[in-house]
């Protein structure tokens, strides 16, 4: 990996950070509108559509071989990740649920780069990084501002759902092409979406009454969910777990900080320093990274 490509791969997690912000607040107001279930189901379709385009227009196949099963699982944990951060979505902040995922993706990630999990890259975690990994705890402590069971819970998890699912994705996409392995993300993940709502949410709507909401922009969830994907398939074999999560974290949390700012017209102090020590965290982590290589 070349000098220069690093700061890219950095940049482009930064960038997966403030969509996923963005695409998460947006789902907040398509779920307001029709329902948990119902609006899970219409961000899919609205994926699927963008994406099969894509695969279309650049003639590759929609069903190229047989791999391993798990490796079709991504779109079917991001269902999980969509439900639970449109069930946290009104009963936390936007950026505590963040945070809350920033500390699952952050477990998650050490035992991935630790052991080279799913055939990924080892990255041993050193001790000489716990003063970093304490601030960025510190950090994600210092922004939650409330406790609701429910929402704390399904947050953590969301953040364990997003590394798997990123993880499997990648993979296939190794094996596959990137625009291919967002097809199946989107694919897999209606069909599931369908089924859920099938079991739990028929109660939501009834689809000859179906009506299209006026704030057009809370339809955009599935486009920015496709680029997140797109994202994500070209930078986790290049960027460690650990760090990607990291920098993803630092695009959501600030982004978030402005997303709070504009629904409750006011900036949390508690989130911008937060921030502020999960990006110290990760500056500190970095830079002795960089150091162990120079000295090799």
């Amino acid at each position: 990996m070349g000098s220069k490509e690093v700061p890219m791969f950095y940049l482009l997690s930064l960038l997966m950070g403030i969509m996923i912000t963005i695409m998460v607040a947006v789902n907040g107001g398509l779920t307001g509108f029709y329902g948990l279930y119902t609006a899970t189901v219409i961000i899919h379709v609205v994926g699927l559509i963008i994406i099969s385009v894509a695969v279309f227009v650049k003639r590759e196949k929609f069903f190229p071989g047989k791999y391993s099963w798990f490796l079709y699982l991504g779109g079917a944990i991001g269902v999980f990740t969509t439900l639970a951060n449109n069930i946290s979505f009104g009963r936390i902040s936007v950026s505590a649920i963040m945070a809350l995922g920033l500390l699952g993706q952050t477990v998650t990630g050490l035992f991935i780069d630790q052991y080279g999990l799913f055939g990924m890259k080892q990255h041993r975690f050193t001790k000489d990084k716990l003063i970093g990994l304490a601030l960025i705890l510190a950090g994600i402590g210092a922004m939650l501002n409330s406790f609701e069971m429910l929402a704390v819970s399904v947050s953590f998890l969301a953040g364990v759902a997003i590394v798997m699912s990123r993880t499997f994705n990648a993979k296939l996409a190794d094996l596959t092409s990137m625009r291919v392995s967002t097809f199946y993300n989107y694919f897999i993940g209606l069909i599931v979406s369908v089924m859920v709502f099938l079991i739990l949410g028929r109660g939501e709507i009834v689809f000859v009454e179906f009506a299209f909401s006026p704030s057009w922009y809370i339809y955009l969830g599935g486009a920015l969910g496709v680029c997140v994907v797109f994202l994500s398939n070209i930078v986790v074999v290049k960027v460690s777990a650990f760090y990607l999560t990291l920098l993803i974290f630092i695009g959501q949390v600030f982004s978030g900080v402005v997303v709070d700012a504009f629904i409750s017209q006011a900036i949390s102090m508690r989130n911008v320093i937060g921030g502020v020590l999960v990006a110290l965290g990760l500056f500190i982590n970095l830079v002795l990274d960089y150091r162990r290589r120079s000295s090799k």
